[in-house]
């Protein structure tokens, strides 16, 4: 009954509005806060400088521009930093794991950061009084490598760990390592892992095995200190700690270990590169200004791959055959060794096998084969001829070399002399040529006429500037001596001439290609006028001028060149479809010696040079 007596009463309900005014100032309380939060956040950045990390995600650093010789072998490297980017896919899959033992045990595991590790190196400083450990991982390195400065402050360190975690929160691990293995500079200055391998071990990355492997991720914490090539003692110590590292982590097997350590390995010379610079840098001086043009962009930026035409074994006989012959002029006249070019190419296409500019890149890199221009001599005579041929003159056209006097400007009068300062008279046009005459010549200039020689000189690929009187027969034009061994092709290739190419291709880091130089030719003379030229040009080196380029097999032919008081000897010549051409002067334009001329100067140089290439 009691309970039946008990009466309840009920409570008073709050009013609705007095509910919402609370709900909506907690909801305000959180807004402020979480603005207030996001401004101090952003404010602390600011005041930081904390740097955007773009740089991170989109990664796409300098890399080294390769130039490669016609087979693929680096010959030269240009670069800011010496890198080249390589996929994750293409790299070893211990490569990573090597890394990763050797720097950052954890790296799978943390956010970036390794509080542990942090805490440890803290510790370890304050005791030591000074910045020393700084208990980095692998995504902090990423971090203050690209975002950062060296310094060794609290304040950076604040800064790298802050980005650390936000890199960790955006990429993927492998990003971060791919990133990682492509941006850590490694001693030698080689940045990044296909970088140090070819400079270490002179093979690409995904060509190493363990123990290599293994010398690599050992030097990120001192490339000098740790040196394979420097320090081997200190490398294979620091090596064996990587491969117990990576057994202990469960990456390879105690044997695996075990068997990586005991591999012999072979390290690459610096002194290669230095040789390689010396023989082919007259020809890669040509290549790089090709290529900057048609890219448009400094090749330390471009990042490509520039194949090219030359020959390796072809370009070291040119430099030597050069260096040889200009000490023996040096020697006969006891005098300063003169200086000299030599161009070799495929007739027929145009590809430039070898060029030396001079005979000593290191010394001088004024490239005499394409930028010197120098008076042709009688080389150029065969131009003349071949007008000749064309009217209708053959090879056993007579013309007479006798005593010669012309009226020049102002009334001076010209007396041109043979070489020999003897006279034949009536002369077939074979025997003029054979024998380089001077006379000959000039007379038949007369007959065929300037303005078609002109013609026909343009249209061979000379541009240098024609002069407009006789004097032309004899070689009065400044040529290089690329461009006038180019203009022999057509005696060669039937009548066609083909403009000199360098660059095969070029790519970019992808691989796909952007240029080449292509294939440029045209007729300058019909295939009957060249066979009678060829066949001519023969006979020089048998019975004429050019016979210290004879004896090598098969059929060779050439034309010898000497200016005025001995100052260019000339020899351009062939043997089937591989065009030489040589020139050997002094820079300052003095005489060789009274007893050197095309035939005893250049010849032998273009002889030897052959001869080495068979």
């Amino acid at each position: 009954m009691a309970e039946q007596n008990k009466t309840t009463t009920p409570r008073r309900a709050r009013p609705k509005s007095y509910n919402d005014k609370h709900i909506i100032g907690f909801i305000f309380i959180i807004c402020l806060s979480a603005n207030l939060l996001i401004g101090a956040m952003l404010s602390a950045r600011y005041a930081l400088n904390i740097p955007d990390i773009n740089n991170v995600v989109n990664y796409r650093p300098l890399q080294t521009t390769y130039i490669l010789d016609r087979k693929g072998k680096v010959i030269e490297r240009i670069f800011v930093e010496n890198r080249t980017v390589v996929p994750f896919k293409k790299m070893p899959e211990l490569l990573g794991k090597a890394f990763v033992a050797a720097e950052d045990g954890k790296f799978f595991e943390h956010p970036g950061l390794d509080f542990v590790s942090v805490l440890r190196a803290l510790i370890n400083n304050v005791r030591a009084g000074r910045r020393g450990q700084g208990g980095s991982t692998i995504t902090q390195q990423v971090a203050k490598s690209l975002l950062l400065s060296p310094e060794k402050t609290y304040l950076r360190k604040f800064k790298e760990a802050i980005l650390a975690w936000r890199i960790d929160t955006l990429l993927s691990k492998q990003d971060i390592l791919y990133i990682y293995l492509n941006q850590i500079y490694l001693g030698a200055g080689a940045h990044g892992v296909e970088a140090a391998s070819q400079v270490y071990f002179n093979k690409h990355v995904w060509q190493m095995n363990l123990a290599e492997m293994a010398v690599l991720a050992g030097l990120p914490q001192a490339p000098s200190r740790y040196s394979p090539i420097q320090h081997p003692e200190r490398a294979q110590a620091r090596q064996k700690y990587v491969l117990n590292r990576m057994a202990a982590d469960g990456f390879i097997t105690a044997d695996q270990a075990r068997d990586a350590f005991l591999t012999e390995l072979t390290f690459g010379s610096e002194e290669e590169d230095a040789l390689t610079s010396r023989d082919t840098g007259y020809y890669t001086q040509i290549v790089k200004d090709i290529a900057a043009d048609a890219l448009a962009v400094p090749l330390t930026q471009a990042g490509v791959t520039i194949q090219t035409y030359m020959d390796s074994d072809k370009q070291k006989e040119a430099i030597e055959a050069l260096k040889i012959g200009t000490g023996l002029v040096g020697v006969r006249n006891n005098s300063a060794a003169p200086q000299g070019a030599l161009v070799s190419m495929n007739a027929c296409n145009g590809e430039v096998l070898a060029l030396a500019g001079g005979t000593d890149f290191i010394e001088s890199q004024y490239n005499r084969a394409y930028s010197a221009k120098r008076p042709a001599g009688s080389v150029f005579k065969p131009l003349v001829y071949a007008t000749a041929i064309d009217k209708g003159w053959n090879v056993n056209s007579t013309i007479s070399d006798s005593p010669l006097e012309i009226k020049g400007a102002k009334g001076k009068i010209w007396r041109p002399k043979n070489f020999s300062s003897d006279y034949h008279g009536q002369v077939s046009l074979l025997e003029a040529l054979t024998n380089s005459y001077n006379i000959p010549a000039i007379r038949l200039l007369q007959n065929v006429g300037i303005k078609p020689v002109h013609s026909l000189a343009k249209n061979d690929g000379i541009t240098s500037k024609l002069t407009p009187d006789l004097s032309l027969a004899l070689g009065a034009v400044d040529v290089s001596p690329l461009e006038m061994t180019a203009a022999y092709s057509p005696f060669v290739c039937g009548g066609t001439w083909a403009k000199p190419r360098f660059i095969a291709s070029i790519s970019d880091p992808t691989g796909k290609y952007v240029y080449g130089q292509q294939k440029e030719s045209h007729r300058v003379v019909s295939s009957e006028v060249a066979a009678t030229m060829k066949f001519m040009l023969e006979k020089v080196i048998t019975d004429g001028t050019g016979h210290g380029a004879s004896g090598l097999p098969g059929l060779s032919g050439g034309k010898t060149g000497t200016t005025n008081e001995n100052r260019d000897a000339w020899f351009i010549g062939f043997q089937n479809k591989l065009l030489t051409g040589v020139w050997i002067g002094h820079d300052k334009n003095m005489s060789l010696g009274s007893h050197e001329n095309g035939g005893k100067t250049s010849a032998p140089v273009w002889f030897n040079y052959m001869k080495k290439i068979q």
